[in-house]
């Protein structure tokens, strides 16, 4: 890597796409001399990290995430440490509260946010560009606090003045499309996610809008995806899935026409219509040498979607049984798909040597928690895997190291351990983990491989989804 690229993988997690949490203030004795302006206060505050950024590349040390999360860190506690220092002062004027509202911005502290740019925006002496950039700043606070009416006032208000910055009036949209999905308020969510991801598509690229990237505009996507989704508006929501499929074809990205297609195909079976959803799979295996003349960019695609044809199969119909006389159920019994029925099942596949499996036990012990009592059943389904897995080649001694893994996690759901492989088979199952949901009438719904925030967000979508339907 060059070291010209440190400074720029730096920048891009201090963008204003990322804010979130809190901080507390700090102790503003440890803070500037009271000589500085809070002008001077920001603006080292603002720089701090490309300061930084530079130190670094002078010094050819590369930024890794535990280093960059370590500055973002740090300047969220210089920018409370500012912001503390700078109200403490006897006199304040109109450009102060500005600049102390932007440094509790950079400190994630979105009351102290709201309450110094409010009152910047209501003095009389107010720089119109800086009211602007206030105004949008509140905006995206109140948003992501759920103060959505108080929110909603405020972008009117900003769209009656002047300068419009279209990155600004994307922003503020894409928060108040999260904070209506966040309440379920689909309808009030439709309009901003609908025009969240129509001015992404036109910013991307765009010099004024540096800070948008593809990812932004597939974020907003599948907002405006879930939006007309929950809003019974099918043909819509298969709308913005085609615009993301062409927009992948376009930036030539076999990933983003993976995802957009694979999301249709499976929107598709969900909504009862698996002959058009295999048609489309079929019509897809046949374009891509057309959609992406690259050989390397289409063999991936191809892959992808050939390693999916099984979930395909999978979605829509009866769960396969996967009981066996030699498996080994602990510390329940074993039982049968039929068994099940009246259950929404999650069929966990994992391992004990499975890293990401294990960073994903807290999650499922949250949704086990929430949703155990309403009817979710997990069963984690592994099987013996000796030695060319680094396990022991005595199965009663693997068998020992996966009971100890379950006490000592605190894993309060059944156990399944197979001789082989054959339920990973019938599910599809053969990369770890993958995540298969079974409703309570028995049929598969939901079957994914891996694990990230996006994926965890959409497996508790899903078993939120399943636990209503009676």
């Amino acid at each position: 890597m060059k070291f010209l690229s440190i400074t720029l993988l730096f920048l891009m997690p201090c963008a204003t796409f990322a804010q979130s949490g809190r901080l507390a203030a700090g102790d503003p004795a440890s803070s500037a001399a009271p000589d500085r302006s809070v002008k001077e206060l920001f603006e080292e505050a603002n720089g701090y990290f490309r300061t930084k950024a530079a130190e670094y590349d002078a010094k050819k040390i590369a930024p890794t995430p535990e280093r960059i999360e370590q500055v973002r860190r740090e300047q969220r506690e210089l920018a409370a440490r500012y912001a503390a220092e700078a109200e403490a002062r006897k006199t304040l004027t109109t450009d102060d509260r500005y600049y102390i509202g932007m440094l509790h911005w950079i400190a994630v502290n979105l009351d102290g946010t709201v309450e110094n740019l409010s009152k910047y925006v209501a003095a009389p002496d107010a720089d119109p560009e800086r009211a602007q950039k206030a105004r949008y700043t509140i905006v995206v606070s109140l948003a992501k606090q759920h103060k959505t009416g108080p929110a909603e006032s405020l972008l009117t208000e900003y769209l009656g003045q002047q300068p419009l910055k279209a990155s600004e009036h994307w922003r503020m949209d894409v928060e108040l499309a999260k904070a209506y999905e966040d309440r379920k308020e689909f309808t009030k969510m439709l309009p901003h996610a609908s025009q969240a991801f129509t001015a992404g598509r036109l910013l991307l690229g765009d010099p004024q809008a540096a800070d948008l990237t593809i990812d932004h505009v597939v974020d907003t996507g599948i907002l405006a995806f879930d939006a007309y989704g929950e809003t019974g508006q099918q043909d819509r929501a298969e709308g913005v899935l085609d615009d993301l499929r062409a927009l992948g074809v376009s930036k030539s990205s076999p990933s983003l026409f993976y995802y957009a297609v694979d999301q249709k195909i499976r929107y598709l079976i969900e909504t009862g219509r698996k002959d058009k959803a295999m048609t489309l799979y079929a019509a897809t295996m046949a374009s891509i040498s057309n959609s992406f003349p690259e050989k390397a960019k289409q063999d991936y695609a191809l892959q992808r979607f050939k390693d999916r044809r099984k979930t395909y199969e999978l979605l829509g119909v009866k769960a396969p049984e996967f009981t066996s006389s030699d498996q080994l159920w602990f510390p329940g019994s074993s039982r049968s798909i039929d068994d099940l029925k009246g259950k929404v099942v999650m069929l966990d596949f994992w391992a004990t040597w499975c890293g990401p499996c294990v960073e994903a036990v807290p999650e499922m012990k949250e949704l086990n928690d929430q949703f155990s009592s309403q009817g979710l059943m997990i069963l984690g389904l592994t099987r013996y895997y000796g030695e060319s897995y680094g396990m022991p080649k005595d199965r009663d001694t693997e068998l020992a190291q996966v009971k100890a893994f379950r006490e000592k996690k605190q894993i309060p759901w059944d156990f399944v351990v197979a001789n082989g492989q054959q339920a990973q088979i019938l599910y599809g199952a053969m990369l770890l983990p993958t995540t298969v949901l079974i409703d309570r009438k028995g049929i598969v719904r939901y079957v994914a491989t891996g694990t990230n925030s996006q994926r965890s967000a959409e497996v508790r979508r899903m078993v939120e989804k399943l636990i209503s339907e009676k």
